[in-house]
C-alpha cells in the first residue's frame, strides 16, 4: 500500500515537483553569493547613527536604508529626480556598486512561487509541496521497512538493481532536507491562502506628540545611537520639508517611530510570536541569513531529478514484471483457482499457460499470488498451487504469507488441490517449499487431486505430462505447452585459466573471460571505435551460464568486478555436473553464452566495521573479489578450508599480496588432508573463538560462501562461539550481519 502510494504520488506530480526542485536549487545559490559580496560586521559596535551620519554627506537625498539577511546594506535615493540604489560598505559608507535585481532572478522566484500563473500557480505550488512531503514520508516508511526498522535505518542499503540502490541511498541522504523544504513551503502556502492567521505584526499607532521643531542631524539622534547596524532591517527617512513626519525603523526585535527633531523613540512594537515563527520558517525554507543551509537545501533539491529518473526506472521494471493475465475471473466467481509462488517471476509463465488452457476449455479461472489466498472461494472446485523454492527450502517472495493465511482459513472441507513444485535437483531441499505447502494442506484435511509433482530445472516435458494427468482428473483434455524464455546473453571468450586440485580429486579452476570482441587483437583504428565491453557487475553478483543442450542456466558467484576488465569465476568440477564439466573442458579461446544476475544481498557492508569472510573450496570466489576491492583497507579476515596446500590452495600467491598491502588483515586456513592441520574451516573457527567473538562484539559482518554442508557446519560453530555473549546466527541474520551465498 505504501509503495503504491509512493509511486502514484511521484508519477502524478512529477513535473510540479521537478520544477520546484530545480528552481529551488538555483535560487539556493543566491544567499551564498550575497554573503560573499556583503561586508560582514561580526561583533562590531558601529551604530545606525554613525553610519547614517556618514551617508548624509554622500547621499543628501536618501530615502531608505535597508539591510538584507545576508548583511548587504542597500541605500535608496534620488538624484536629479532619478531613483537609484547602491550597495554600501557599513564601515566606511563608501559605495560598493549599484544594486539591481536581475530580471532572471525575479522570473525564477515567480516560477518557484507560482509557476508564473499567479493564484492558480500558488495553489499548484502548495500541491507540489504537499506531494513532496507525502513522497518523503512514504519513502521513509519504505526504507524503515526494507532495512528492518529504525535501528538499522543507516545500515548499507541493498537493492536488486543499480537504479533501486541509487534511489534509496540518495533519497536517504536528502530525506531531512527535502522534508524540511516541503514542510516550510507548505506552511507558507497555507498562510498565503489564510488557512493560517496572517503573521504580520501591526504597526504601532502613529505618534500624536511629534515635536515638529528643526530636524536634527541624523548622526546625532539618540535612538539611532542605541541600535547597532547588525540589528537593523530597514530605516525609512521622513518626507523632506515635513517637520511632523518621522523616521520609521525596523530592527530584529520590532518596529517603531523616531522623532526627527528630538531623536527620541516615540513608539515601538515588538514582533508578535506569529511573525517570529513565520520568519524562522522563511529562513529555513530559503536559507536567507544561513548561506550554508541554503547550499545544503540546494544540493538536496538537485537529488530530486536523479530520484525521479531512478524512481521511474524502478517503477517501469516492476510494472514490466507484473504478470499479465487475460480473462482472470474474480475469486468469488471462479471454479478453478491457481496460486503462484515465485521469487523472480519465472513460475508465472507456467501458471499463465495453465490459466489459458483451462480458460480455453470453458473454466472460470482466477490466478493470483499465493500471498493473496482468500478466506473463501465459494464456487471453487479445484485449487492448483505452482510454487518455486527459495534458498534452503524457504518460501519465495510471492508466497511468504501463504502458510500463515492458510491457518486462518476456516474451510473445514477444503478444495481439492494439486501442488506443482519447481526447483533444481542439485540442491538438497529440492522443491522443499512445495512439500511444506503439501503438508500444510494435508493437515487442514483438504483432499488431494494429485500427488505433489516436482519439476526439475523448468522441464517443459514434465509440465506437459502433469497437464495430461490434471486433464484426466477433471475430465477435460488439457494440453500444456510452455518453454521458459531464454535470458538475453552475451558471448564471453575464455582468455585465461588456472587449474588446481587434481591430486586430491577435487579439480577446481579459476576461469577468466572477456567479451568475445574484446578478446580479439585489434588494430589502433578498431580499438578506437570498439564499444564492446563487459556488462556491469560487482564481486558477489552471479553469472548465469547456459551449457550446451540445456535451456536452464547454472549460476556461479563472480570473483571480479567489471571494472577489473575480466569476468572471473572459480568452479569445482562435479562428477555429474553438466555445466561444471562443460566449463572445465573449455580451452582458451573458446566461448560461452552468459548473462549477469545481480546479487546485492551478498555484499560487504560499506562501513568501517570488521568483515569476517568464511568459505571452503571454490566458495572463495566472491570473497577474493571483496578482498581485491578492499582498497580502503577496512579490517577483513578470511577463514578458508581446502584439502592440501600443495594442490588446491586457491589464490595462494594473490592472498599473500593482499596480506602484504593490508587489503587482507588476517588469513586462517584449514587443510583436511595434512596431519598437522587436519580439520575443516569450522574447526578453524572454533580454535579462534576469542578473536571471532571480539570481532562480532565490534559489530563485525560475516559473509559465508560455499557448499551447503560447509555452511551448516559453520553456522553450528558460530552459534557455539557466540552463545557466551548471548548472540546467535539467527539474530545476526536479522540484523543483516550474517549473509550466506550457498549452493
Amino acid at each position: 500500500m505504501i509503495r503504491k502510494l509512493h509511486s502514484i504520488l511521484g508519477l502524478s506530480a512529477v513535473l510540479l515537483v521537478l520544477v520546484l526542485a530545480i528552481s529551488g536549487a538555483i535560487l539556493s545559490i543566491n544567499p551564498t553569493i550575497e554573503r560573499s559580496q556583503a561586508t560582514v560586521m561580526g561583533t562590531s559596535a558601529i551604530t545606525v547613527a554613525e553610519l547614517t551620519g556618514k551617508l548624509a554627506k554622500r547621499y543628501p537625498k536618501i530615502e531608505q536604508l535597508q539591510r538584507s539577511p545576508s548583511g548587504t546594506l542597500i541605500v535608496y535615493y534620488t538624484d536629479n529626480n532619478q531613483a537609484g540604489a547602491d550597495r554600501i560598505d557599513p564601515f566606511t559608507a563608501e559605495t560598493i556598486g549599484p544594486y539591481t535585481v536581475p530580471a532572471f532572478k525575479t522570473w525564477l522566484k515567480n516560477l518557484h512561487r507560482s509557476y508564473l500563473l499567479d493564484n492558480p500557480g500558488r495553489i499548484a505550488v502548495a500541491l507540489g509541496a504537499l506531494v513532496m512531503l507525502l513522497i518523503s514520508i512514504s519513502g521513509t516508511l519504505m526504507l524503515i521497512n526494507s532495512t528492518g526498522g529504525w535501528r538499522h535505518f543507516f545500515r548499507p542499503i541493498q537493492g536488486s538493481t543499480l537504479a533501486q540502490r541509487l534511489h534509496s541511498r540518495i533519497g536517504r541522504l536528502a530525506l531531512i532536507a527535502l522534508m524540511l523544504s516541503a514542510l516550510t513551503g507548505l506552511y507558507m502556502s497555507l498562510e498565503t491562502f489564510e488557512f493560517i492567521p496572517d503573521h504580520q505584526t501591526a504597526e504601532p499607532a502613529f505618534p500624536q506628540q511629534v515635536d515638529g521643531g528643526e530636524p536634527a542631524a541624523i548622526g546625532s539622534l539618540t535612538a539611532l545611537k542605541n541600535i547597532p547596524v547588525s540589528e537593523l532591517r530597514e530605516l525609512v527617512y521622513p518626507y523632506p520639508q515635513d517637520a511632523y513626519d518621522v523616521y520609521s525603523i525596523r530592527t530584529q526585535q520590532g518596529m517603531g517611530f523616531i522623532d526627527q527633531s528630538t531623536g527620541q523613540l516615540l513608539a515601538f512594537r515588538p514582533y508578535n510570536s506569529q511573525q517570529k515563527i513565520y520568519e524562522f520558517i522563511y529562513m529555513l525554507h530559503t536559507g536567507e541569513g544561513l548561506w550554508w543551509l541554503a547550499l545544503l537545501l540546494g544540493l538536496s533539491a538537485l537529488t530530486v531529478p536523479v530520484m525521479t529518473w531512478t524512481g521511474i526506472q524502478v517503477w517501469w521494471r516492476r510494472r514490466r514484471a507484473i504478470p499479465r493475465i487475460r480473462n482472470n475471473s474474480k475469486a468469488q466467481s471462479a471454479d478453478s483457482i491457481i496460486l503462484v509462488g515465485s521469487e523472480n517471476n519465472s513460475t508465472w509463465g507456467f501458471a499463465i499457460n495453465l490459466h489459458d488452457a483451462l480458460n480455453s476449455a470453458g473454466y472460470q479461472v482466477h490466478t493470483a499470488a499465493m500471498n493473496k489466498l482468500a478466506d473463501t472461494y465459494p464456487k471453487a472446485q479445484r485449487l492448483f498451487i505452482l510454487t518455486a523454492t527459495y534458498g534452503d527450502g524457504d518460501a519465495p517472495a510471492s508466497a511468504r504469507q501463504f502458510l500463515k493465511r492458510l491457518q486462518q482459513v476456516n474451510d473445514s472441507e477444503g478444495i481439492p488441490y494439486a501442488v506443482l513444485g519447481f526447483g533444481d535437483r542439485q540442491f538438497p531441499k529440492f522443491c522443499g517449499y512445495a512439500l511444506q505447502v503439501t503438508d500444510a494442506l494435508q493437515q487442514k484435511g483438504w483432499p488431494a487431486l494429485l500427488i505433489t509433482e516436482m519439476i526439475d530445472r523448468q522441464s517443459s516435458q514434465t509440465f506437459a505430462r502433469w497437464g495430461e494427468a490434471i486433464g484426466q482428473k477433471i475430465g477435460t483434455e488439457l494440453t500444456l505447452d510452455y518453454s521458459p524464455p531464454q535470458p538475453k546473453t552475451v558471448t564471453l571468450q575464455l582468455t585465461d585459466r588456472t587449474d588446481y586440485g587434481e591430486q586430491v580429486q577435487a579439480p577446481t579452476s579459476v576461469l577468466r573471460f572477456k567479451m568475445a570482441d574484446q578478446a580479439q587483437p585489434k588494430g589502433w583504428l578498431q580499438s578506437l571505435f570498439n564499444t564492446s565491453k563487459l556488462p556491469h557487475f560487482e564481486a558477489g553478483d552471479l553469472v548465469g551460464i547456459l551449457p550446451p543442450g540445456s535451456p536452464v542456466p547454472r549460476y556461479y558467484s563472480l570473483a571480479s568486478d567489471s571494472r577489473n576488465g575480466v569476468l572471473e569465476i572459480c568452479v569445482r568440477k562435479l562428477p555429474d555436473g553438466l555445466c561444471s564439466n562443460f566449463l572445465h573442458n573449455l580451452k582458451t579461446g573458446e566461448t560461452i553464452e552468459a548473462f549477469i544476475q545481480e546479487n546485492p544481498q551478498f555484499r560487504p557492508a560499506s562501513n568501517k566495521k570488521p568483515i569476517i569472510l568464511i568459505s571452503a573450496g571454490a566458495g572463495i570466489g566472491p570473497l577474493i573479489g571483496f578482498i581485491r576491492n578492499n582498497k580502503s583497507r577496512h579490517p577483513m579476515y578470511l577463514y578458508w578450508g581446502g584439502r592440501k596446500p600443495e594442490s588446491d590452495f586457491l589464490y595462494q600467491q594473490e592472498l599473500q599480496i593482499y596480506l602484504d598491502d593490508n587489503r587482507l588483515t588476517g588469513l586462517n586456513t584449514a587443510f583436511s588432508r595434512i596431519p598437522e592441520n587436519s580439520g575443516y574451516v569450522q574447526d578453524k573457527l572454533i580454535t579462534d573463538t576469542e578473536h571471532i567473538r571480539a570481532l562480532v562484539q565490534n559489530n563485525a559482518q560475516i559473509l559465508v560462501c560455499g557448499g551447503r554442508k560447509m555452511a551448516v557446519g559453520v553456522s553450528t560453530a558460530m552459534n557455539e562461539i557466540l552463545a557466551p555473549i548471548e548472540l546467535d546466527v539467527a539474530s545476526l541474520k536479522a540484523d543483516g550481519r550474517y549473509r550466506e551465498d550457498v549452493y
